[in-house]
């Protein structure tokens, strides 16, 4: 690969039904919004970060999926489920899973139909 050809970052845009809704969902799971620029929000947690965007269709959000590598998929789950996400989000979250891959994992689904899969490697 010729050295020039690096790479700083990859962030991807997700969509949101309800942008209000989603920036509190997406701070209440516990990622920090750097910025808002009125239909995009930038969201990071340590190095990682997406782009939360006021854009929604159906067939989008509905096949969307992402991935949050942990260090504790246990202490994720506990700390999602005691911040009562599917109560006051209407929003989905499994219980921990023992992965044939080798992973430890759940998912969680945001307000717009979003799945996150949060795991850790065993």
């Amino acid at each position: 690969m010729h050295s020039k050809l690096t790479v700083k970052e990859i962030k991807a845009f997700v969509p949101a039904q309800d942008y209000v809704k989603s920036k509190a969902f997406y701070r209440d799971v516990g990622f920090e919004m750097a910025s808002d620029m009125g239909d995009v929000a930038y969201f990071r947690l340590g190095e990682c970060s997406f782009l939360l965007q006021d854009f929604y269709q159906p067939a989008l959000a509905d096949n969307f999926m992402m991935h949050l590598l942990v260090d504790d998929a246990r202490a994720w789950h506990i700390h999602l489920d005691k911040a009562d996400l599917t109560a006051r989000y209407d929003v989905q979250l499994s219980e921990l899973v023992e992965q044939p891959c080798g992973m430890l994992d759940f998912t969680l689904t945001d307000p717009s139909g979003v799945l996150w899969r949060i795991g850790q490697n065993l």
